[in-house]
């Protein structure tokens, strides 16, 4: 099997988050970054489908140079090789743009499978596998438990709400959208680490892609929430206090 893992990389968890000049970004000279969790389930996916059928797991992901890392630690954990989208402003696409990209990216791939993890830890839509399914006109599930491979089909096991789970087939190729948990990821070997520094990493500047930079929606402004604190005692008969906090609740807390 020839399995496309899309890889993000994001702020790291613990890093204290600056907004740039302007609030359109964060300021990335400050902090630290690594690869999004939820992505890390998907790679592990791909790296344990392709030693139960053989083939290869490339790993793919889109921003500037620094992405790079996020690359070679797939490649460390076991991906064969890397593509990587090169943009310095990713961060200004909105998912239907990025996911334009990515499959412009991989259509000459022709690739058996792909996955994404559910979600980003850091924009979080949730809708680049679905987007990215679409545009290549493959059929396309979500929340993925289990994957289980009969060429030319699979049988997948989807969560969801409530404990309830559902059974789907679909045909190969396809994309396949990972839940959190799945598995155990694995960590990149010594020996795998150094295998890394000899595998392929392809670099196509996603300018050279021909998308439109055409957005469908645009972040105006990312700000840190601030925190406030108000104290306001009620006067007057039981009857009144009462009455006026069942309006405080009713249309300024909108509990009621």
């Amino acid at each position: 099997m020839k399995i496309g893992v899309c890889v993000k990389q994001v702020p790291a968890k613990d890093a204290p988050l600056a907004i740039s000049e302007g609030g359109a970004w964060i300021r990335e000279s400050d902090i630290g970054f690594e690869t999004n969790e939820p992505d890390s389930y998907a790679l592990e996916e791909a790296l344990r489908l392709k030693e139960k059928h053989g083939g290869e797991v490339v790993a793919i992901s889109m921003g500037p140079d620094r992405v790079k890392q996020t690359i070679k630690e797939a490649l460390a954990k076991g991906a064969e090789r890397g593509i990587h989208v090169v943009d310095n402003e990713f961060y200004k696409l909105d998912p239907l743009s990025s996911a334009r990209s990515l499959a412009a990216a991989v259509e000459k791939e022709k690739f058996d499978l792909i996955l994404t993890g559910l979600q980003s830890e850091d924009q979080g839509f949730g809708q680049t596998g679905v987007l990215l399914a679409e545009l290549l006109g493959l059929p396309h599930a979500t929340i993925i438990m289990q994957i289980e491979v009969t060429d030319p089909r699979m049988k997948l096991k989807r969560e969801l709400e409530a404990g309830w789970f559902q059974w789907v087939e679909l045909p190969l190729p396809a994309v396949l959208s990972i839940q959190s948990g799945i598995n155990k990821p694995r960590y990149a070997t010594l020996k795998g680490i150094m295998a890394a520094k000899k595998k392929e990493i392809a670099s196509v500047p996603r300018a050279s892609l021909g998308v439109p930079d055409t957005l469908t929606q645009k972040v105006q402004k990312i700000y840190v929430p601030t925190k406030s604190k108000k104290t306001e005692f009620l006067t007057g008969s039981a009857k009144e206090v009462a009455a006026k906090l069942v309006e405080k609740l009713r249309f300024e807390a909108r509990v009621l």
